[in-house]
């Protein structure tokens, strides 16, 4: 009764590939490990899961796909790690290959259990979600230390942006972008502002409720939501939780930093926000008070402020962060002396340092956004990212991108 195969599931959610995931996730099929997508709500998560299994189906037509999907009220008899594995075994086909997919596992108490279970017993190819990044600390970890691989899924990229709204690269897609931001859903929305941030609103209030109220058992809403306007107001900015306090405080909103720091590590958790600790480039060490926070989804952001055109500076930072991060770099803030570099990206073959501007308007701008990279004495790549259109050339050797250009490079 409750076994969904891939062929019906198929029949009821149809896809837009998106192969800077899938091609990282096809060579673990058949491994010994525990496949888990991870991110925020409504990033894709479960589509990409149908898609690894029609990648399935081209190797093995016979395979069998078992698939829970824990947003289903059909599974709500999956409580436990006992249900999962009787379950499992009792659906199993002998003679077959079996795949298991789990979508919002972390709804399963106690789900590192079974999936340990089953991993040890080899019965099944494992694969999952999840939306809350306790899903990857505590008993998985020390349970299941170096038997799971992790995906980490984002809302769209600029270029998969127009890919899925069949747009053309241009000032207007941008902006669309900027404005709306890169939920896959919004594919399926009238073009229609109004409707568009009512959806937007919706999904926020779905991932504190789902994510952070109900999660950490929060009973003050209320100023978890007014952090969450700050953030986004202040997206970009350096600050603590101590001087959050202080400013709440002069709103008449009384909240200690240690509550604050809790809310923000449950919103993190839930892949809503991305903390961003400094740097400082001469004695290479990383500051641990003061850092910046960016939206995982810019639409998301804008959805508690209304869109802001004045605040486009903030929104060129956050969407030249995600695309980095997109990239898997390693990001942090950068010191050289009294100036900062807006981001330091790093991976184990490469090195960049990116500094954001709206527009170069004046020498002054100028001096500002390059000062701060000659200051820097190495050859690793340095650019400004821009709005305005690059003459050409570059300055001793940093060059300037336009923002379009920029999210449709590949590092």
């Amino acid at each position: 009764m409750y076994k969904i195969f891939y062929k019906l599931y198929k029949v009821k959610k149809k896809y837009i590939p998106r192969p800077f995931y899938v091609s990282k996730a096809i060579s673990f099929i058949h491994s010994n490990l525990i496949k888990v997508f991870t991110g925020q709500r409504r990033t894709g998560k479960s589509y990409l899961m149908l898609q690894m299994m029609d990648e399935i189906k081209k190797r093995d037509p016979q395979a069998e796909i078992l698939f829970v999907d824990k947003e289903i009220i059909d599974f709500d008899f999956i409580q436990t790690a006992k249900d999962l594995t009787e379950y499992v075994k009792k659906n199993l086909v002998n003679g077959k290959n079996n795949f298991l997919f789990i979508d919002e596992v972390q709804e399963i108490n106690q789900f590192e259990k079974a999936l340990r279970s089953l991993l040890n017993e080899g019965l099944v190819d494992i694969w999952c979600s999840g939306s809350n990044a306790d899903l990857l600390s505590g008993e998985l970890t020390d349970k299941l230390s170096g038997r799971y691989i992790e995906f980490r899924v984002h809302t769209l990229s600029y270029i998969e942006f127009l890919e899925f709204h069949k747009l053309e690269d241009s000032k207007d897609s941008l902006m669309r972008f900027m404005k709306y931001g890169g939920l896959p859903n919004l594919i399926n929305l009238p073009d229609d502002e109004e409707v568009i941030f009512d959806y937007l609103n919706n999904i926020n209030s779905t991932i504190l409720l789902k994510d952070v109220v109900r999660r950490h058992q929060i009973r003050n809403v209320v100023m978890l939501e007014n952090l969450i306007r700050f953030l986004a107001d202040n997206t970009g900015s350096l600050f603590s939780s101590a001087s959050i306090s202080r400013f709440l405080k002069s709103q008449g909103q009384k909240i200690s930093p240690s509550i604050i720091t809790n809310y923000i590590s449950y919103i993190l958790n839930s892949f809503y926000l991305v903390k961003v600790l400094r740097s400082d480039l001469q004695g290479k060490k990383i500051f641990e008070v003061n850092e910046k926070y960016y939206f995982e989804d810019l639409g998301l952001r804008n959805a508690w402020l209304g869109y802001q055109p004045m605040h486009i500076n903030k929104m060129i930072e956050n969407l030249v962060f995600n695309h980095l991060h997109v990239m898997g770099f390693k990001i942090t803030v950068g010191n050289v002396g009294d100036k900062e570099v807006d981001f330091i990206a790093e991976n184990k073959d490469f090195k960049i340092y990116v500094q954001c501007a709206y527009l170069l308007s004046d020498q002054k701008v100028i001096d500002r956004e390059f000062g701060s990279l000659l200051l820097i004495n190495d050859n690793h790549p340095k650019i400004v990212v821009t709005m305005d259109e690059p003459s050409g050339g570059n300055i001793e050797g940093i060059e300037h991108m336009h923002l379009r250009t920029f999210l449709k490079k590949e590092f």
